[in-house]
C-alpha cells in the first residue's frame, strides 16, 4: 500500500510565490498525499490565492504565529500522514512524477532524500546546491555544512518532533539531525527532488543564522571537532568562490 505522506506549506505575505508552490503539489501524480497550508495570517493577497485551491487542501489555518518554525510545529501537529514533507512558499517539488519516483525507490524507509535545484527571485535556475547531496548520509553528515535541504527530505512522521523554538533561523538542522540519530534506513533516491528559491531567512539573517548552526553543531559534534570542521568548510568556501570567480573573468 502506498504511504501517505503530510506535504506541509508555511506562508506569510508571498502572494508572488505561494501558487507555483500550491500547484506543484496538487499537480502530484502520487494520489496519497495530505495537503496542509498554515498562513501566518497574510494581507497581501496570499489568502486570496489559497483559497482558490481549498478544495485541494486537506488542513488550512490562517493566524498570527510566533515565526516560521512554529508555524512548521502547528503544521506538523496537523500532520496524519505516514511521513512529512515540508515544501515552504516559494520552493517547489520538482517534478509531477517526483513523489511517486520517492517512494518506488526502496519500501518503508525511514528517510528519503535526494538532490535540489536553486532558482533566484526570477525563477531562473542557478543549478545545483554548493552543497551537494551525500552519497550515503547520517546523523554526522551535516559536520561539514547543511548538504540536504529540508525541502529534499521526506521523513517518518513519528520520527519527527517538534521544531526547537529556542532557534529562530536553524531549527532545521537541528531537527533533521535529531531525526537521522534515530533512523535506521535512509534512503538516496539519486534525483532531483525539490526547487529552492534562494533568500529565506536564514540568508536574510546570515550572520546570526551562521551563530545559530555553528552553536548546533558544537551541541551534536564537540567543541574542538567543530572547530575543525569549520574551518574545513571555510576552506571550502573561499575555494568555491575563487573558482567562480575565475570562471566569470
Amino acid at each position: 500500500m502506498n504511504p501517505v505522506l503530510s506535504i506541509i506549506t508555511i506562508v506569510y505575505n508571498n502572494v508572488s510565490d505561494i501558487e507555483r508552490t500550491i500547484c506543484s503539489i496538487i499537480d502530484q501524480d502520487y494520489k496519497n498525499i495530505e495537503y496542509i497550508v498554515i498562513d501566518g495570517n497574510s494581507s497581501d493577497g496570499t489568502k486570496n490565492i489559497i483559497e482558490k485551491y481549498i478544495d485541494k487542501i486537506a488542513k488550512y489555518i490562517s493566524e498570527p504565529d510566533n515565526g516560521i518554525y512554529d508555524a512548521m510545529n502547528k503544521g506538523l501537529n496537523l500532520a496524519s500522514g505516514d511521513y512529512v514533507l515540508f515544501m515552504n512558499s516559494g520552493d517547489e517539488i520538482f517534478d509531477t512524477t517526483t513523489v511517486s519516483a520517492v517512494f518506488a525507490s526502496h519500501p518503508n524507509a525511514d528517510i528519503y532524500y535526494g538532490e535540489t535545484e536553486m532558482y533566484d527571485e526570477n525563477w531562473v535556475s542557478l543549478g545545483q546546491r554548493r552543497h551537494k547531496a551525500p552519497k550515503v548520509f547520517n546523523w554526522k553528515s551535516f559536520k561539514y555544512g547543511m548538504n540536504i535541504s529540508h525541502q529534499a527530505i521526506y521523513v517518518k512522521r513519528t520520527l519527527a518532533p517538534q521544531y526547537d523554538l529556542n532557534y529562530k533561523y536553524s531549527a532545521d538542522i537541528d531537527w533533521i539531525i535529531k531525526i537521522a540519530k534515530k533512523s535506521t534506513s535512509i534512503v538516496n533516491v539519486n534525483r532531483y527532488v525539490a526547487k529552492y528559491l534562494v533568500g529565506g531567512i536564514s540568508k536574510k539573517k546570515h550572520w546570526a543564522s551562521l551563530k545559530e548552526r555553528y552553536k548546533i553543531l558544537k551541541h551534536y559534534y564537540g567543541s574542538l571537532p567543530n572547530l575543525f570542521y569549520h574551518g574545513v568548510i571555510a576552506f571550502n568556501l573561499i575555494s568555491y568562490y575563487l573558482r567562480h570567480r575565475k570562471t566569470n573573468d
